[in-house]
């Protein structure tokens, strides 16, 4: 709480301090120059009152940040149904989230209604539309409070994981405030908080809430004072209560295969602390990692981190690439008999990260090709059952988790929608340190703004409206458990004349069958036989394997 205090001369508060000058030159120039500067004046302490006022209140962020002017959102968001209807965009139009879902977080992280009349704003006959078919025999759900467990047979420390949980989001690009409120609404909530790979800050662990502590190439707090793996360091953390389960981060939605640096002048005592490294030097973050090189290095190295953590569950992320990669790692399973816990996959069109515009447009698989491919080859390897999955990219409503679910998923993280529950406007300068909410900023100005404990209760509020709303789905659908759903339950509009169920798009392999030889789609049929579990090169030549398989699909 700011309390009376005046807030420091910076540039978001120049109508204030404005304000303020004309509050006390106004009187002055009215005791010589008549009734009108008088009127001035009165303006002038309103406006000061109101800033005042927009400086000590907890619940809008952008009004803390920028007193007096800060209101003129909040105005233009009372009148913009009629402006953007006859002005501007719809709902539904704008990106990368739309208005209707960004409304749609804000009012279930507030406990506000979230019905809408007069049926929907989707063009229901344009292509891509979707929806889920209903059953004549609806279930009820005693509890919307949808949890799997998490561990394989040598996880000797499973996890009953929620099925939406916070995805990673780091330390240094989220501000300090942000990182507690996240936390404690997990804990109030009972779900998970992936840290994201800047490794684990006090800001973590202060309220308490549970861990999914992720590991990437720069091993931030698992490093030595060269940057590579180190055992002690990891233990350290590995076996902190609050941290349930292990992530390793082979690549990321926003920038798959692209490494990053944070400037030294960023690395902040705080932040050095968290990463174990040394405060206003660069922290490098490559674009692989040097714990090891191959696929069954990598599997060794989960089965490495899952004995030293005391039998946690261990798993890694990934955003899906060429597919000979994936299906190296997959053979490497096999070979090794060492398999994850469970894997992440991320999709290219997810990622709060920033990142050059060529990564972030044209660079890694979309979600649902790279989930149902996951998944298939799983299935394919008759292991499915051992490997749970979680899938993140733009995952929003109940909907979106029952559309991802039915590819395969048996979770879903967030992360842009827990940043909006926690007050984030989508105005996309999170890169430059100049959020205006407080939430992706090292400002200590800006991040005051975000005030704990008004915000935490959302994020616990959000997550549970929305597995209220997904229960409701599923309940309608005649399902009991989001394990229950299957791509045949959602409904593709293809044409104006055509409607297809998402089975027929992404085809469900039967179990076993990679084992016995099927290879069905193409994209099996090219990098299957280029897998290596000893090697992430593909092995053989790429452009006779594709005209091999044009020969077979032309016979």
């Amino acid at each position: 709480m700011l309390g009376s205090k005046l807030p420091p001369f910076s540039t978001q508060f120049t109508v204030f301090w404005g304000v303020a000058f004309l509050s006390i030159v106004a009187p002055l120039l009215a005791l010589f120059f008549g009734w009108g500067w008088w009127f001035l004046t009165a303006v002038a302490w309103f406006l000061l009152g109101v800033g005042f006022y927009d400086l000590n209140q907890t619940h809008h962020a952008i009004r803390r940040n920028y007193p007096i002017i800060g209101n003129m959102r909040y105005l233009l968001e009372s009148i913009r149904p009629e402006l953007r209807q006859y002005f501007f965009e719809d709902d539904n139009d704008d990106t990368p989230f739309s208005r209707a879902k960004r409304t749609l977080v804000y009012q279930r992280s507030k406990q506000e209604l979230d019905k809408r009349p007069f049926g929907t704003e989707e063009d229901v006959y344009e292509n891509r539309y979707e929806w889920i078919n209903h059953s004549m025999q609806p279930v009820h759900h005693d509890s919307s409070d949808f949890r799997i467990r998490v561990g394989g047979k040598e996880c000797t420390q499973p996890v009953d994981l929620s099925v939406l949980n916070i995805s990673a989001m780091s330390f240094g690009a989220l501000s300090a405030n942000a990182i507690l409120a996240l936390n404690e609404g997990a804990k109030t909530g009972g779900f998970a908080h992936d840290t994201g790979e800047g490794g684990i800050s006090s800001y973590h662990l202060k309220p308490g809430g549970d861990l999914i502590w992720n590991i990437g190439s720069g091993y931030f707090g698992c490093r030595d004072e060269s940057g590579h793996f180190n055992e002690a360091a990891f233990v350290a953390n590995a076996t902190k209560a609050q941290v349930k389960m292990i992530e390793i981060k082979l690549s990321q939605g926003a920038k798959p295969g692209h490494g990053g640096i944070l400037p030294g002048g960023k690395v902040t005592a705080e932040i050095a602390a968290a990463r174990g490294v040394r405060m206003g030097e660069d922290c490098n973050s490559p674009a692989s990692h040097t714990a090891f090189d191959t696929p069954v290095g990598l599997l060794e190295f989960v089965a490495r981190l899952r004995r030293l953590s005391g039998g946690k569950p261990v798993g890694f992320k990934l955003c899906i690439g060429h597919p000979w990669e994936w299906f190296a790692i997959a053979k490497a399973m096999m070979h090794t008999g060492i398999k994850p816990d469970f894997i992440v996959v991320d999709g290219a069109e997810g990622g709060t990260g920033a990142a050059p515009v060529e990564f972030i447009d044209h660079v890694g698989t979309p979600l649902r090709e790279a989930l149902r491919l996951v998944h298939n080859t799983l299935v394919g390897l008759g292991i499915r059952d051992e490997i749970k999955i979680g899938a993140s990219g733009k995952v929003v409503s109940a909907f979106d988790m029952a559309r991802i679910m039915s590819l395969g998923a048996d979770w879903c993280n967030s992360a842009r929608a827990f940043m909006f529950a926690i007050g984030c406007i989508q105005a996309q300068s999170c890169h430059t340190g100049r959020c205006p909410t407080g939430v992706a900023t090292q400002d200590p100005i800006r991040q005051r703004a975000l005030v704990v404990h008004d915000k935490a209760p959302r994020v616990a509020h959000f997550h549970g409206n929305t597995l209220k709303a997904l229960s409701e789905l599923l309940g309608a659908a005649g399902l009991h458990h989001p394990d229950e759903l299957r791509a045949h339950h959602i409904a593709l509009r293809i044409s104006a004349s055509h409607v297809t169920l998402l089975s027929t798009v992404f085809p469900e392999f039967q179990p076993d069958e990679l084992l016995n030889g099927v290879l069905r789609t193409r994209v099996f049929k090219l990098g299957w036989p280029m897998a290596d579990p000893h090697s992430f090169k593909a092995q053989g030549n790429i452009t006779e394997a594709l005209a091999n398989i044009d020969l077979q699909a032309a016979t």
